[in-house]
Order: C-alpha cells, then structure tokens, then sequence
C-alpha cells in the first residue's frame, strides 16, 4: 500500500531530474521537491537518471519511522548528518548519531526511527540506483 503510495507520489511530482552533461551533474536542493513517506521527506537527487548509484538526504522528524523493508536490487549506504537514528538490521538494534556510519546489505531487513526530540538527517546512497520496484516492505 505505502509502496504505491510512494510511486503516485514520484510520478505526479515535477520532472526535476538534472541532466548528466558529460561526466558530471550538478542539483542545487532548492530545485528539488521533497518526497513525503511515513512522515520521512526525501530529497532524491539522481530521480530519473540512469547512473550506477542514487544519492538523497533524508530528514527524518522526532517520532517518524522507516518501516521494515529491504531491496531486491540495491546495497544501502547510510550517514547520519545530525540528530540521532534507531537502526535495526536483521534484529539488532543500534544508534547512529551525527558522523555515524550505516551499511545495509542487498537483501537484509532493515528499519530506522527518529526516537529522539530533534530532528534528524541522513545521506542515502543506493548501489546499483534506486528503483522502487525492487524495494519490498514487509507486511504490507
């Protein structure tokens, strides 16, 4: 249900995908619209590009939730750049703050929290790109 949510959401949003010129690609953040998705925005900064890897900052509010999920295609790289996430990789629970460091394995179930009082943002790299096809989230 979420999934297709999430899907209607990217295709009605604007076309702000940059072009690739050359061998490089530049966004400015204030070109891009934030996906909203369980309380989560996400500013994708590849949307539309075929490249080898996606980048997007995630903000993530006190009290919002990543549900449990993993990817059929893609290596998940995460940093957290302020505030304070609740990982849980497979089970197992750890908290990443500020300079943390996350790495989620193609396959491997996954979730995060912001169960703090501040805000919280982190960087995602998809490897290969994102594709929400690929993305399966458990129960639903």
């Amino acid at each position: 249900m979420k999934a297709c949510r999430l899907a209607r959401t990217m295709e009605r949003r604007p076309a702000t995908a940059a072009p690739v010129l050359g061998d490089h690609m530049r966004v400015l953040r204030g070109s891009l619209s934030p996906l909203e998705f369980d309380g989560l925005r996400i500013f994708d900064y590849t949307a539309g590009q075929a490249l080898s890897s996606s980048i997007a900052v995630i903000e993530v509010p006190p009290g919002a939730r990543h549900a449990e999920a993993w990817s059929r295609r893609s290596d998940k790289y995460y940093l957290v750049v302020s505030g304070a996430l609740e990982f849980v990789l497979d089970g197992e629970r750890s908290t990443l703050h500020a300079g943390d460091f996350c790495f989620v394995k193609q396959g491997r179930r996954f979730s995060y929290a912001n169960e703090g009082a501040t805000a919280a943002t982190a960087v995602l790299v998809h490897t290969p790109g994102f594709d929400l096809r690929d993305e399966v989230f458990v129960g639903r």
